[in-house]
């Protein structure tokens, strides 16, 4: 019966309340095992390796890939071997593990420098060329940082008097890659749970190639298939924050409530909304297993967090979340012959896909379909040429918008549709669209771009609080 656990980036980067707060806590004895933990990077290491996920600022990855400059990844490589030494020398006071760390984290650099210097010298002849392989060091890189939390962790642990185990899935001096599947079976096959607590990379080296696939989600599909593979009695992900009613900071800390209890259709629309409380495939993956996902914020132990499974449904019908996003854009389609004629929506949306555009949400009528896409302005602009340059005759219009939804794993709630709009007119907001699908777990409102923070903090405020809706789920 035990549970796979997973920590953010984040989290890692304030170990000592991690360890005291998770790893450790009151346990004492047998109480210490029967769980595995995957680690992220710490906080910003990633960053450094790839590239910055907010900014695009080149890590070693992107100049390594940009190729004119073979110093400028090498200075950046020396610059996160230094970070990892510092973080090192934060943890340890103790000479024997900082020793321990410092020459774990330094072989395994020491390695990459070697191989990737070989790589380009490679394909400095006409018959290798440098993009087939960038793939490869892209996940060779990005496996440094998991694998220096992780070795940290046990280092850590072991100091504590706790028998604990890495169980390095980044495949080093692996002869051969083995399917995802395999590599993580056989990483764990032969652990006894009873008496060893397992700390586990988040990053799993493997045939499929996790990155091309899910790029930086990579750790959350390990964490699933993980738990899938030793059938793990519930997973848990650790944030530094509670799965709450809405944003605390646009509707006040005071307002929000914490979602005791869900599914994974919420979930599931969550992500689609940018606000992942699991990867969508990791989702899947535990649904298909019947494994329960619990989420806890890591600094609040002793609070029971939020249980999502495959079955739940709220009591009564209700709205648990008010969730939304900004970065989207309305690209929309007007032509005349459109009528009838679904070939318009298929072809726009293998145009987007090809694009790789994110499609939010899209809504059409007799003669226009509205595509709501998350990208930047350059790539919108992009698609709406193309799409003039496949139909001429058609008028293509973008828009500045924004989503507000109101979820719920039970939406069906007698005048909800009228509640939102009343709540949106009172707070001087017009809306542009309305979705809300038989489904019943999802309401969308798009609104002016402008308009989205006082969207949510209406919308909260009529549809969830306890003074306007008594049917609030709070923690159990």
């Amino acid at each position: 019966m035990h549970t796979v656990e997973k920590i953010g980036g984040t989290s890692m980067s304030r170990f000592e309340e991690v360890l005291q707060n998770i790893f450790i806590g009151q346990r004492q004895g047998a109480e210490l095992y029967q769980r595995i933990f995957v680690v992220s990077a710490y906080s910003g290491m990633t960053n450094m390796l790839l590239e910055h996920k907010k900014t695009g600022e080149p890590g070693v990855y992107e100049r390594f890939a940009d190729a004119h400059n073979e110093d400028a990844w090498l200075e950046a490589l020396d610059n996160v071997q230094q970070a990892m030494t510092a973080k090192n020398a934060e943890l340890f006071e103790g000479e024997y593990e900082l020793q321990a760390a410092n020459r774990f984290i330094e072989g395994r650099i020491s390695d990459v420098r070697d191989c990737m210097v070989s790589l380009q010298q490679l394909c400095s002849y006409g018959h290798f060329q440098l993009t087939e392989h960038l793939m490869k060091v892209r996940e060779m890189l990005a496996s440094l940082g998991e694998a220096h939390s992780a070795f940290n962790t046990v280092l850590a642990l072991k100091k504590k008097g706790i028998n604990a185990r890495l169980a390095d899935l980044t495949g080093w001096n692996q002869r051969e890659p083995k399917t995802f599947q395999e590599m993580v079976r056989d990483s764990f096959d032969g652990i006894d749970l009873n008496n060893e607590l397992v700390v586990a990379t988040g990053y799993t080296h493997c045939s499929e190639g996790l990155m091309s696939t899910f790029d930086r989600g990579y750790s959350e599909i390990t964490f699933a298939q993980i738990a899938a593979t030793t059938g793990a009695s519930e997973a848990i992900i650790h944030k530094e924050y509670h799965l709450s009613s809405a944003d605390p900071t646009l509707v006040g800390v005071d307002k929000v409530v914490t979602i005791g209890r869900t599914n994974y259709d919420v979930a599931d629309q969550l992500s689609n909304l940018g606000m992942e409380a699991i990867h969508p495939k990791a989702a899947r993956t535990l649904r298909r297993a019947g494994i329960h996902l619990r989420i806890k914020n890591a600094f609040e132990p002793d609070h029971g967090g939020t249980l999502i499974s495959q079955d739940y449904c709220s009591e009564k019908p209700c709205v648990e979340i008010i969730a939304g996003r900004k970065d989207v854009f309305g690209i929309e389609v007007f032509d005349q012959e459109m009528l009838g004629d679904v070939e318009y929506d298929l072809e726009i949306t293998k145009l987007l896909r090809k694009l790789k555009l994110y499609v939010v949400n899209k809504d059409s009528d007799a003669n226009s379909i509205t595509y709501y896409v998350s990208a930047s302005r350059k790539m919108i602009n992009r698609a709406s040429r193309l799409i003039e340059e496949r139909y001429p005759m058609a008028e293509v219009n973008v828009h500045n918008v924004a989503i507000v939804s109101a979820i719920g794993s039970d939406l069906k709630v007698k005048g909800i549709l009228a509640k939102t709009v009343a709540a949106l007119a009172e707070a001087g907001i017009s809306i542009q669209a309305v979705h809300q699908s038989i489904r019943q777990v999802e309401m969308q409102c798009v609104v002016q771009e402008e308009d989205y923070d006082a969207a949510i903090a209406a919308l909260h405020r009529a549809l969830i609080e306890p003074e306007n809706h008594g049917d609030v789920i709070v923690a159990a």
